[in-house]
């Protein structure tokens, strides 16, 4: 690619690079600030003490699924119509973050009754969550319009691995508060930082420099056409199948990651220092992957590090499936988060790949409602099943979608070379 198109497509190197920095940042802070209102570890404990029913807990988690799947058509038609798609999720995120610090603000005065909070908390973490439809429609094709393909991965990915030490910080320093300070302020405290830190996130987009020239627009759609046109670029595009297709078999076996832990729990009698270990083991995982599949990502492409996530999970659930060792499931669970990061960082480069420009947001948002509904349905439907046939059935599942996703990248996804 010659000097004068980079700058007309990405703007001046200077530019690049300033972007660069500041998609850099947000790995840093993001991922502290959504360890702090995690929803498998800190909510659950914050709802407990509030007294809330097992099912209070449980509708908790589905909300987080349930309002991003549904938000992803009224999010995508913004996104489609937005001449200034930074300013505008910059508007989005602000807005999520201090509806969200609206409920802190609340929560002290309203502790006493802890009925009513736990409701009052549903409501606010409902309104969070349609926002967070907002998330993949805008970042990607920011993402995308903003860095040339060789150079989205490496720089995002140390962002991240960074943010995923200070993530385990964050979790340390949940610890100490949890202990030292009394509810509710322990819990008014670790959401207010949550919440500065997700503002700082949201500010970085107000600096973003978009190329005055070169970036082709956005095609507007309304809701109706938006939704109308979801199943056709499903049909009339067979890069885009194919990229489902490979990618929805890694969805699902990702989406089965928390079940290695219960594995552990129920067969081995894991302990809190082995779930602990655990904890650590992704982290340091996570972070290995970020750098090593960020850079993978920009000298191989997409479709190659697609490759190497589905054999790194073949691999993970084989190892699980024949072997009983609790220390072989360590291992078999730190590769699983391994591919499970080269999946994270490397699917939606692809949509630069198979999807026309103009229609990223649409493209995106058809993506996401797939992954979100798959996702939900794994999860719940194989619940049952483990507890009446074992765990087998989760490692012979996760072998059998990395090799289905593995044979689908070779043979039907085709994408065109950069």
């Amino acid at each position: 690619m010659g000097g004068l198109s980079l700058v007309s497509m990405y703007g001046s190197e200077k530019d690049i690079k300033h972007n660069l920095f500041l998609f850099f940042i947000d790995g840093v802070v993001y991922t502290p600030a959504t360890t702090l209102i995690s929803i498998t570890a800190v909510i659950p404990y914050f709802m407990a003490q509030l007294g809330a029913a097992t099912f209070q807990i449980g509708l908790a988690a589905s909300l987080a699924l349930v309002c991003n799947f549904v938000a992803q058509p009224f999010f995508g038609q913004i996104a489609s119509r937005s001449s200034r798609m930074h300013m505008t999720f910059l508007k989005i995120l602000l807005l999520q973050r201090f509806i969200f610090l609206a409920f802190v603000l609340i929560m002290p005065f309203v502790a006493h009754n802890g009925a009513v909070l736990v409701w009052i908390f549903l409501l606010f973490w409902s309104l969070f969550n349609i926002f967070v439809g907002s998330y993949g429609v805008f970042y990607t094709p920011l993402l995308l319009k903003l860095l040339p393909p060789d150079r989205r991965g490496a720089i995002r990915g140390m962002g991240y691995a960074i943010g995923s030490g200070l993530g385990l910080g964050a979790a340390a320093l949940i610890h100490v508060l949890l202990v030292h300070i009394r509810f509710p302020y322990n819990y008014t405290l670790i959401f207010a930082l949550s919440v500065v830190l997700m503002v700082i996130d949201a500010l970085i987009y107000f600096f973003i420099r978009m190329p005055r020239e070169g970036i082709e627009p956005n095609e507007p759609m309304g809701m109706v056409r938006y939704i109308r046109e979801m199943p056709s670029s499903i049909s009339k595009n067979a890069p885009f199948r194919a990229m489902i297709l490979t990618c929805m078999f890694l969805v699902a076996a990702n989406s089965l990651l928390p079940y290695y832990t219960l594995y552990a729990i129920k067969v081995f009698s894991a302990a809190e220092s082995h779930v602990a270990a655990l904890a650590a083991l992704a982290v340091i995982a996570n972070a290995a992957g970020y750098i090593i599949f960020g850079a993978a990502v920009d000298n191989w492409g997409p479709r190659t590090t697609l490759r190497i996530s589905a054999m790194i999970i073949i691999l993970a659930g084989a190892l699980a499936l024949f072997t009983h060792s609790l220390g072989f499931l360590y291992a078999a669970w730190a590769l699983a988060n391994f591919g499970n990061i080269a999946y994270s960082i490397t699917s939606s480069l692809l949509y630069a790949e198979v999807c026309p420009p103009s229609k990223l947001p649409l493209y995106v948002g058809v993506y996401s409602i797939i992954s979100l509904a798959l996702s939900s349905a794994v999860l719940l439907l194989l619940a049952p099943v483990l507890e009446r046939i074992g765990f087998m059935v989760l490692f012979t599942t996760v072998v059998i979608c990395g090799v289905l996703s593995l044979l689908c990248n070779l043979f039907i996804l085709r994408i065109k070379r950069r």
